[in-house]
């Protein structure tokens, strides 16, 4: 394993796919001569050596592809890359080319900006005083910094237009050279020229199966890099041949098996769908209805989500996939008017096609549609989607009359699998799965996933009930009582016919708002312990201050200052009810500790693993003149290394990628004399016991390495004494709901499989006026706390309420409802039966019974209530039961 190498792997964050290819980098990298001289067959003699599929480099330079799937990473890999071989190598010239003008400009943004959010090199502390000059088509030839020896130069071209640049033109008649290719009066050479010159120049190929083609590959193996690095989703040139460069491969299929860093595609048709009688336009129709309805519950489940975990908002879109130009024109129009859903689509539909846009336009089309401004939610196209998409908001898509559904379906997936947050999935399943509606060709779609080769046989085959196609989910914002109580206060003040009045209550209503606006932020005050402490007067002026800010922030209102006596007149009052109407939670971050390893110290056992026999360094001669005669000329005895035997031994050990040297130092001389003294025992003789070190100086570290590794060892993970602050503001809900989906809490819901798609009112202790329900089991026992006469409150906490973390802190635990009664707080949870010992109940148990622990010990010193949590199976959960009886 490489240091180096493993160092970056964790300071960009690298996923396992990326990881594997910078090792074989850093392996190569090693095994290589990187001299642009180097002999052809020698380095392909090298690589083969390490992999032996790799039949050919196909161009004039060693030359190694990753087959990556798109959505992957590939631009990170290209950073890491870059990083390592500057690094490890000192390579300081590396040159990018990009297949056209959108990834062109994604590359300069991604390599040459360090505030974008997807920069390659955040992380990398090597970069950040000496950040790599970027050298790009509009600036080469005004670069005046390109001879500093401490700079990384990472050129970055546009194959299209370098292409288009080689061809060259004429000027009065006479040819000229290509534009890149003429001298450059900064440098005085042609830069083309000085970039062919460079000795250490590597060449990264972006969607390297556009550079196999002879034209460019003539104009590349013309730059003489000692490395080129290929990177694509389809290793296949324009004759369908595979590269014969393939060092390593992660397909999309092995993405999709992987379910990590992908959507999860699924085939989607309606049930029980039978196309006999119907048309084609007919079945379009179906098939684009239907897609819509999948589109707008994604759509609200999207908004959900950025509302409950603070993630940005990301609107998804719909690719419709036509077979020629007329029909798109047909289907844009349908989808454009009227008829379709009401005409709410107007305005809303892009058709791209050859008729419509050149392909720059195209590729800028794409990427505008990521932005959630854009007005775009339909995509209609023929045939024009190429690689280089950097979009992760496809959702939808839609083959209408696909020759071949199957293959049509295998070349448009890959389109829609990036994902939006992070490139990382979110756990909600309608976030992380890309639908293809298949209607007509569901049954043959199925039959080609029967093939293992093909992708299909990865994906998820879904059937819809008709009444998940129904219009619409929408969206309900249930606020805390707090927020209630001002927006019913809202409704009767716009009915106040007098202007001053109005005027009057709504100062009122105002200066009540900032109060509770400001609360929160004084409770994450150390100073302040409780929401007792907010009536005592130094606690009052805090929370006024923070009042004054936000009425007299950025505003001349001329009434903010009666806003603001208005404020600290209802103070008392305000803060008097909001204590009633709340159940104090104190704000505590919940981390697990990162692990701790070392090694234990131990004394070596040398009975066996220690005998070495030094082996003969006479040099033989053999003449060549006939005479098989041989002289020996004796032994070498100066050829010893210079450096003691306890530190020949210990620069093996330190090679060991878990061993580092500074820690450990004392540990491995230790051991390392322990060995050297047993060896010296059967070598008195310094001559013989340091010829047996400089031979077996690998074997002896082996043989102590192994011995340490039985006493490597790994602390458990557990939680740090967090900070805990006093309170924190009772989160508001967001979650969708069916048309005419309210329900009393009360109501008896048969069969008990609707209860998660219905929301429920009538609470009256609750923290929230309405609620969802993930089971019967929750319901039932929210009927009971509302029915307890000990329970004072409750609330079910929405997902930021609490800041608990478990699973190696990957993972965030949210408990089904929080209660107060008279003397405790209790956090509970209600788990099916056959669940309650599972290792993931069991680890979101013992972190939320570390917040308790934290949280009482809080709580009780200054005043207030212990918090207790519980575990309870769904089979205990029974109306007639109180809530005495489960804690």
């Amino acid at each position: 394993m490489n240091k180096q190498a493993n160092q970056i792997k964790q300071r960009l964050s690298l996923r396992q796919p990326l990881q594997e290819s910078l090792d074989i980098v850093a392996q190569l990298a090693d095994a290589l001569s990187l001299d642009k001289h180097a002999d052809l067959e020698e380095s392909l003699a090298i690589v083969q050596k390490h992999f032996p599929k790799v039949a050919d480099f196909e161009r004039d330079f060693p030359s190694i592809c990753f087959s990556i799937a798109t959505g992957v990473g590939k631009t990170r890999l290209m950073g890491a890359c870059i990083t390592y071989l500057y690094l490890e190598k000192g390579i300081r010239n590396f040159f990018i080319l990009a297949p056209n003008l959108t990834i062109y400009e994604k590359l300069m943004e991604d390599f040459g900006n360090p505030a974008y959010s997807k920069y390659v090199f955040s992380g990398i502390g090597e970069f950040v005083h000496n950040k790599p000059v970027i050298i790009t088509g509009e600036n080469y030839a005004q670069m005046g910094g390109l001879f500093r020896d401490s700079e990384v130069r990472i050129n970055i071209f546009n194959v299209a237009k370098f292409n288009s640049d080689n061809k060259g033109t004429k000027k009065d008649g006479v040819s000229l050279a290509p534009r890149i290719k003429r001298l450059s009066e900064y440098l005085g050479q042609s830069y083309w020229q000085y970039l062919t010159e460079l000795k250490d120049l590597v060449i990264l190929m972006d969607e390297a199966h556009r550079y196999h083609a002879d034209q460019s590959k003539k104009a590349i193996n013309e730059l003489k890099p000692v490395l080129g690095i290929e990177l694509t989703a389809t290793p296949v040139d324009e004759k369908g041949k595979v590269f014969k460069n393939i060092v390593y491969e992660y397909s999309l299929a092995k993405a999709l098996e992987d379910g990590k860093y992908v959507k999860n595609p699924a085939i989607a048709t309606r049930k029980n769908f039978r196309a006999q009688g119907l048309s084609a336009d007919e079945i379009e129709k179906i098939k684009l209805e239907d897609a819509i309805s999948i589109h707008q519950d994604t759509k609200a489940e999207l908004v959900l989500y950025a509302r409950n975990t603070g993630a940005k908002l990301v609107k998804p879109f719909v690719l419709v996939v036509c077979k020629d130009i007329t029909h798109a024109s047909e289907v844009f129009a349908y989808m454009s008017s009227r008829d379709f859903y009401g005409g709410q689509y107007q305005g809303k539909v892009l058709q791209i096609d050859s008729s419509t846009k050149k392909d720059e336009e195209i590729d800028r089309q794409f990427v505008a549609l990521e932005k959630y401004e854009n007005e775009i939610e339909i995509v209609i196209h023929v045939n024009m989607l190429k690689e280089g998409w950097d979009v992760s908001n496809l959702y939808t898509i839609v083959p209408l009359r696909a020759a071949n559904a199957s293959i049509l379906i295998e070349q448009t997936i890959g389109r829609g699998l990036r994902l939006p947050f992070n490139g990382e999935r979110t756990g909600v399943d309608k976030i992380d799965k890309l639908t293809v509606i298949a209607h007509d060709n569901f049954e043959s779609v199925i039959a080609e996933a029967q093939n293992p080769e093909s992708v299909l046989n990865k994906m998820t085959f879904i059937e819809l009930d008709e009444a998940e196609l129904q219009p619409k989910t929408e969206l309900v914002y249930s606020p805390s009582l707090t927020e209630v109580g001002f927006t019913r206060e809202e409704k009767i003040i716009a009915k106040i016919e007098d202007q001053a009045k109005r005027r009057t209550a709504q100062v009122g209503l105002d200066s009540k708002r900032a109060i509770i606006n400001a609360i929160p932020i004084v409770g994450k005050i150390e100073g302040v312990r409780s929401l007792a402490d907010l009536s005592k007067p130094e606690v009052k002026q805090m929370v006024m201050y923070k009042v004054r800010e936000e009425l007299f922030s950025g505003q001349t209102d001329i009434f903010a200052e009666e806003d603001y006596k208005a404020a600290y007149a209802a103070y008392d009052e305000l803060v008097t009810n909001y204590t009633l109407n709340v159940i104090e939670i104190p704000r505590i971050d919940l981390v697990l500790d990162e692990a701790r390893a070392w090694f234990e110290d131990f004394d070596l056992f040398t009975e066996l693993g220690f005998n070495f026999k030094p082996l003969s360094e006479e040099i033989m001669i053999v003449e060549l003149t006939g005479e098989r005669r041989t002289d020996s000329i004796g032994v070498i005895h100066g050829a010893f290394r210079k450096d003691s035997p306890a530190n020949q031994v210990v620069a093996e050990l330190i090679n060991y990628p878990e061993i580092d040297y500074d820690e450990y130092s004392e540990l491995l001389f230790k051991l390392t004399h322990q060995a050297l003294a047993f060896i010296q025992g059967n070598y008195p003789d310094t001559e013989q016991f340091r010829l047996v070190i400089k031979q077996y100086r690998k074997h002896i570290a082996s043989e102590i390495y192994k011995q340490m590794r039985t006493h490597f060892r790994i602390s458990t993970r557990d939680y740090g004494k967090p900070k805990v602050l006093a309170f924190v503001k009772i989160e508001d809900w967001n979650f969708t709901v069916l048309p005419n989906g309210r329900r009393h809490y009360k109501d008896v819901i048969k069969p008990t499989s609707l209860i998660p798609k219905l929301v429920f009112t009538g609470f009256e202790k609750a923290g929230h006026l309405e609620y969802k329900f993930d089971s019967g089991t929750e319901k039932d026992f929210a009927y009971i706390l509302e029915n307890d006469k000990d329970v004072l409150k409750w609330l079910r906490p929405a997902q930021n309420q609490f800041r608990i973390y478990w699973a190696n802190n990957s993972k965030q635990y949210y408990p089904d409802f929080v209660v107060e009664t008279g003397d405790t707080i209790y956090m509970i949870e209600t788990k099916a039966a056959d669940q309650m010992k599972s290792a993931e109940v069991l680890d979101k148990k013992k972190a939320a019974e570390t917040y308790c622990k934290y949280a009482s010990e809080f709580t009780e010193g200054h005043g207030g209530k212990a918090w207790r949590y519980v575990l309870i199976a769904h089979d205990e959960v029974n109306v007639t039961r109180s809530f005495g009886y489960f804690v």
